[in-house]
């Protein structure tokens, strides 16, 4: 198998320190296996995005020594290819209209997990509707860090184009990670409970599955997840070695002192030669301490 990782930020801010440690760790492993490592801009959500932040973002990961192989792939320019699968699937019987809303939902089940309604009772044809995937199995997979992880509750059927006219998240990974043959997938523990959807909708389209790879989701010290909704700064670009270490110990790669002295590459030199992804702590999620 030929190694092909990616990072694929989306563009609603620049980088901090909980996305570094995700293109940090998918570079390390791509590095340390001779592979490929891509990155891939995730931009489907027009209202979200912050104009500039895909040119901070790419222009950030060079700062930091993190050189990707090939193009970069922007999801805003692939909506044809969705268009065409989203259609296959609802040809297929694999994905079907749904015009619930959440209340609806809530006030039907008494819960926010979706009951299927629309499977049965088909909205009119002139109504603006989501799309769901159909989902009737359980999978459970191995994940490199976390172990085995089977998902016994069987997954509601969800939604892979928005009412808004949107394409959702778990169809524009899918296809791209097969079309772009990510063979590992090293990311953050936040989308762990995204997999399963990933590979239900790999084994609709015959997609080879990735290995997947989780790692701790770096947190405040109110617990919640480092992310621009969370105003976690930005990285400082005059502190690159330092946060590079901080990000090796995080990531229990125990960095050696010397390397604070040393430059980013060599940096990124001692900690590509010494990846080692048992170190990584099995959790999901870890505190940082206030420096």
């Amino acid at each position: 198998m030929v190694y092909t990782g990616r990072f694929a930020p989306s563009p609603t801010g620049p980088l901090h320190f909980g996305s570094l440690l995700a293109a940090l760790a998918s570079y390390l492993d791509a590095r340390s296996h001779k592979g490929r490592w891509l990155v891939r801009i995730e931009d489907l959500d027009p209202p979200r995005e912050v104009k500039g932040a895909t040119d901070n973002i790419l222009s950030t990961l060079e700062l930091f020594g993190l050189h990707w192989d090939g193009e970069v792939v922007r999801q805003s320019h692939r909506l044809n290819r969705y268009k065409d699968i989203l259609t296959q699937l609802s040809s297929n019987g694999l994905a079907y209209p749904c015009n619930c809303s959440r209340q609806q939902i809530q006030r039907r089940s008494g819960s926010p997990r979706y009951d299927g309604y629309c499977r049965n009772h088909p909205p009119d044809a002139d109504q603006l509707c989501a799309v769901r995937s159909r989902c009737e199995n359980n999978y459970h997979f191995n994940d490199r860090i976390l172990g085995l992880q089977d998902f016994k509750t069987q997954q509601e059927d969800f939604v892979i184009f928005r009412r808004d006219g949107f394409f959702a998240y778990q169809l524009a990974v899918t296809i791209d990670d097969a079309e772009q043959k990510i063979s590992h997938i090293v990311r953050g523990a936040d989308l762990l409970d995204s997999t399963p959807k990933q590979i239900h909708l790999q084994h609709q389209l015959g997609y080879q599955q990735p290995l997947y790879a989780h790692i701790p989701v770096a947190t405040n010290t109110l617990g919640q997840k480092l992310s621009k909704q969370t105003f976690a700064p930005a990285l400082d670009q005059n502190e690159r070695v330092k946060l590079m270490i901080k990000a090796l110990d995080f990531l229990g790669q125990q960095p050696l002192k010397t390397l604070a002295d040393s430059t980013i590459e060599e940096c990124l030199k001692w900690a590509v030669e010494h990846w080692d992804i048992s170190r990584v702590p099995a959790c999901l999620s870890i505190a940082l301490e206030e420096s």
